[in-house]
């Protein structure tokens, strides 16, 4: 691991985490890849996903891990509810699933998104943490539901109080879909209309945010336990966005236990810094 500072515009989640709980979001800066995975400024992209041909992002990913106590636990997202259990996934592996849970320190839970919802999440104390990949068909399977499960069954805890922290993702003013995925929310959040506004003719506007704290009450998740959820991807160049450009990388979100070695996220303060 390096103790360089990573890119400034990567984010430090603003959240009452508990000590040795540390968390990161990349963004489309401080890598290797050229346009249509640069950054903003033309300077290289920090693309880490899997779905494109870009061939910087793998450098970028060992690049990422860097910073890391080891490799994260890549998956291989399917807009679905799986939840993996990263503490037995083989290295190396790229296991299916859209969220992934460790009670291991050292073991690197990470989401990869761009304009999908992250969320990373925490017990209270610390035992155990989670990133969930929420796009709509993932809430509408209940993917957000089930992680805080296997959190509060990975923390040996059905009533941990569980702390939770929503990335960036497309907007409310900018998710605009069908009438079918207002559909698809009721089944499991009977109050999803409330997270819907009139889009153009018979389209709507789909509050993600709104849609994920409703998952997280369903699973008892206090609403001041809930923080995050004021980054558009698709209004903030910084972050690779799908329905902006079409062609796009993908940025990730990560949680993990510290594991007692030093690392650099802990060693040069930065985790200490609160960043928006």
């Amino acid at each position: 691991m390096t103790t360089e500072r990573p890119d400034p515009c990567w984010i430090t989640p603003d959240w009452p985490a508990p000590p040795g709980v540390r968390a990161l979001i990349t963004s489309r800066a401080g890598g290797a890849s050229l346009p249509p995975f640069a950054a903003a400024d033309g300077s290289g992209g920090m693309n880490l996903g899997f779905s494109e041909p870009d061939p910087a992002a793998a450098r970028n990913r060992a690049a990422l891990a860097r910073w890391l106590p080891r490799d994260p636990c890549w998956l291989r997202q399917v807009h679905g509810a799986h939840v993996v259990d990263a503490d037995h996934a083989l290295p190396g592996a790229l296991p299916e699933g859209d969220a992934s849970v460790s009670a291991r320190p050292g073991v690197v839970c990470c989401v990869l998104t761009a304009d999908c919802l992250p969320v990373l999440l925490t017990d209270a104390q610390g035992r155990a943490v989670a990133a969930v990949h929420a796009g709509w068909r993932g809430l509408a399977a209940g993917v957000i539901q089930n992680t805080v499960r296997a959190l509060r069954a990975a923390a040996a805890d059905p009533r941990a109080r569980v702390l939770a922290w929503l990335g960036p993702a497309i907007g409310p003013q900018r998710f605009e879909v069908g009438p079918e995925v207002r559909t698809a929310m009721r089944t499991l959040l009977p109050d999803a209309d409330r997270a819907f506004a009139p889009g153009h003719g018979d389209r709507l506007l789909a509050d993600i945010y709104a849609l994920a704290r409703q998952a997280l009450a369903r699973e008892d998740v206090a609403d001041e336990d809930v923080q995050g959820g004021g980054l558009c991807t698709m209004s903030d160049a910084r972050f690779y966005s799908y329905r902006r450009d079409g062609v796009t990388g993908r940025q990730a979100a990560l949680i993990w236990i510290e594991d007692g070695r030093a690392g650099q996220l802990g060693a040069d303060g930065y985790h200490s810094g609160r960043r928006t």
